[in-house]
């Protein structure tokens, strides 16, 4: 019986998940559909319910608005999302009681290969630009890098929730800080993680021209449309090292194929992968 497997959220149609997905299966030579479909957060336990009685599923990929939804309509929650409460993965179990939903974060390994691969130090000095759902997967990828500290900058303090939740699960410590102040500290940065939506750091990447000799490090900017982003230039234009947000892309569906085929994902794949959304093979 053929497989399915889809990227969920809203909109959905700009995703770039399809085209890493099918690249490995087709390497792999396993035979799973995978689609991208458009569905809202009270579209979703519809949604669910009609996967639960359909068995040909075999994984969900979760993009925005529904990452913090779908814990709960899976029946566990397993590694980073059960303490974040944010998961981008739903892959499915069967034994002889039938189906099991389970829940994962893969963005935060994605975070972490993807700044990993680009140079980034352990125990980096960091900054996150946003404090949505994406935030909280960046700071647990700086716990696992070592920061014992981070400070997101936010528009408005009252919409960090996501962040300081994963703070407090993962336990490193956080200052929420207004927008205003990033470009300095983004300036002084080691690591740096934009979780803004497409042009919402211009203003940002304005400020951090004006301030000579700075940004050095690494900035991942988790927007990848359009590329290169105004921060991303900015960025390297300083001698800073840029992650695409492809990069995190590619990085946290190789975790997903692992969980939807139950196989590895070998170099040979990933090099598929890349070649499928315009990312350079990689140098070991």
């Amino acid at each position: 019986m053929s497989r399915r497997a889809a990227v969920l959220g809203h909109p959905v149609s700009h995703s770039k998940s399809p085209a890493l997905h099918l690249a490995a299966y087709a390497k792999l030579g396993v035979d799973i559909a995978y689609t991208a479909i458009d569905v809202t957060v009270e579209q979703l336990p519809a949604f669910m319910a009609e996967v639960r009685s359909d068995e040909s599923w075999c994984g969900l990929s979760v993009t925005m608005p529904l990452k913090s939804a779908m814990a709960a309509e899976v029946d566990e929650v397993r590694g980073a999302g059960a303490s974040l409460g944010v998961i981008n993965t739903v892959a499915f179990e069967r034994d002889g009681s039938g189906v099991r939903r389970i829940g994962y974060n893969t963005d935060v390994a994605g975070i972490v290969q993807a700044v990993r691969y680009a140079g980034a130090v352990s125990r980096p000095r960091a900054a996150i630009l946003g404090g949505g759902g994406t935030s909280a997967a960046a700071i647990a990828a700086l716990h696992e890098l070592g920061s014992s500290h981070v400070d997101v900058f936010v528009r408005d303090a009252s919409r960090a929730g996501d962040a300081q939740a994963a703070a407090a699960a993962v336990g490193i410590s956080l200052a929420v800080r207004p927008l205003s102040e990033a470009a300095t500290a983004l300036a002084g940065a080691e690591l740096a993680i934009s979780t803004l939506p497409p042009r919402a750091a211009d203003g940002i990447a304005a400020e951090l021209a004006g301030l000579p000799g700075t940004a050095a490090g690494v900035l991942l900017d988790v927007a990848y449309d359009p590329w290169p982003s105004r921060i991303a230039e900015v960025w390297q234009g300083h001698g800073g090292a840029v992650v695409p947000g492809l990069e995190m892309l590619m990085y946290q569906a190789v975790e997903q194929i692992r969980f939807f085929t139950g196989g590895e994902v070998t170099a040979g794949v990933i090099d598929v992968m890349c070649d499928s959304v315009g990312l350079p093979r990689r140098v070991f």
